[in-house]
């Protein structure tokens, strides 16, 4: 995902600079613009051969030993004269203190930035011993923690929507709001991923990031201004507001066939589906069910945010052989990008009957920016709104803690299925999955 990012921050003029990879490969400059290449043409990008040779012409490429402190003058030498530069680490947490230390030794937490890939941890110790070793070098306001969920297009719509149309403000609180389901599945596996998806499993994958997030982004209170701080303010009061999950409110779940997978321990318990229950003691949102569920090998591949209303005192105008359903407000981000009204209107025909009707918003437009490109740039730039903050981080890490070494035993699940039939417990009765 990052060349392509850096082809397009390229054709757009925001990428005039030297751009140093580094890592232990016996590469060499050629080496990194022909790895560039590949990486293009296996994206489906169509390239511009007078934009790859700007992005060419700035990529160089320093091979050596992360722990080796000889490497840092030797990266310090490829930026010449620059004095504001922007280290991206997407490389394992244990590696990042002798990093952040080589960085320092040639005085690039003076003014430089700090683009730090998830995970942000394995729990709130690890968490807090990674922020201690970032912070020995950059400030807080010079740390980015990608989560690149945050820079799709769909989840900038989802927070524009919100807040720009002012129909949903005095119906978005607990008077009106009955219920919010969250749902990031996925039809595959994992991919050929086993040694890395074993040691992690879906809570820590997905859940404590991606989805806290997007719960944080739907919950959160109007921004002050659209100043980075004033925007992750708001997120982190949310996060802060949840309650810690108790075990009871987890489901997990583990596909059938994965203890074949490569890579994976024949014995393994790590969850492929986690289903949780989640409350936030806030005034806005106290006693609203929140539902956050993520599976891999289940019936579809769909992430959405489904917002369910309260019903009518009575039906009226109901069918003699069902009642109306529920309005219902959903945030889709993949597979597609759409915005869905569900509410009841007059079915033709001779009686006075309601029935359900969806109102669809989807674009026709250009999808826009990858996340990547967009996160980086503004990394670039310097606006962190999109970036997770370390208090943002430290409560969604207290939220899960419980979970990670308590939780219950793991469920086997068909592929294809929707999970295990137990999930069901954790919707107030009545209710069903919106997703399915």
């Amino acid at each position: 995902m990052l060349f392509p990012a850096l082809y397009d921050l390229t054709a757009a003029g925001a990428l005039d600079m030297p751009v140093v990879g580094v890592a232990s490969s016996a590469l060499d400059d050629d080496g990194i613009r022909q790895r560039a290449r590949e990486a293009l043409a296996a994206s489906g990008k169509e390239i511009d051969p007078q934009v790859f040779d700007r992005l060419a012409s700035n990529l160089c490429y320093v091979s050596g030993d992360y722990r080796d402190p000889e490497l840092y003058p030797r990266i310090a030498a490829r930026l010449a004269e620059r004095t504001l530069p922007v280290a991206y680490l997407a490389i394992p947490p244990d590696t990042f203190g002798d990093v952040v230390a080589g960085l320092m030794s040639v005085g690039f937490h003076e003014r430089g930035r700090l683009v730090v890939e998830k995970p942000f941890g394995r729990d709130t110790a690890t968490a807090a011993e990674l922020n201690e070793l970032i912070h020995r070098g950059f400030p807080e306001n010079r740390v980015y923690r990608i989560d690149h969920f945050l820079g799709k297009e769909a989840v900038q719509n989802l927070m524009v929507f919100r807040f720009s149309n002012t129909i949903l403000e005095p119906v978005w609180n607990r008077h009106y709001v009955a219920s919010v389901q969250i749902t990031l599945a996925e039809e595959y596996g994992i991919e050929g991923r086993g040694r890395f998806y074993d040691d992690v499993g879906a809570i820590r994958d997905v859940v404590q990031n991606h989805l806290l997030q997007m719960a944080a982004l739907l919950a959160m209170e109007p921004p002050v201004s659209d100043h980075p701080d004033a925007l992750r303010d708001e997120r982190a009061k949310v996060l802060r507001a949840m309650r810690v999950v108790d075990p009871g409110d987890l489901v997990r779940g583990q596909y059938s066939g994965y203890l074949d997978e490569p890579g994976v321990a024949p014995d393994s318990t790590t969850e492929t589906y986690a289903a949780i229950r989640l409350e936030i003691d806030s005034w806005r949102w106290a006693g609203v069910p929140w539902i956050i569920r993520t599976g891999k090998g289940l019936a579809r591949t769909v992430t959405e945010a489904a917002v369910e209303f309260h019903a009518p005192p009575r039906p009226l105008f109901a069918s003699p052989e069902e009642e109306p359903g529920p309005n219902r407000l959903i945030f889709r981000t993949k597979p597609d990008d759409q915005i869905i009204l569900s509410m009841q209107a007059r079915v033709p025909g001779a009686g006075l009957v309601s029935g359900p009707v969806e109102l669809h918003l989807q674009h026709d437009r250009p999808t826009g920016v990858s996340a990547y490109t967009r996160l980086i740039g503004d990394a670039l730039r310097g606006d962190q709104s999109l970036f997770a903050r370390e208090d943002g981080v430290m409560e969604a890490w207290r939220i899960v803690e419980p979970l990670l070494d308590a939780g219950p035993p793991v469920e086997v699940y068909d592929r294809g299925s929707w999970g295990p039939k137990s999930a069901d417990r954790l919707l107030d009765p009545g209710t069903e999955w919106i997703t399915r």
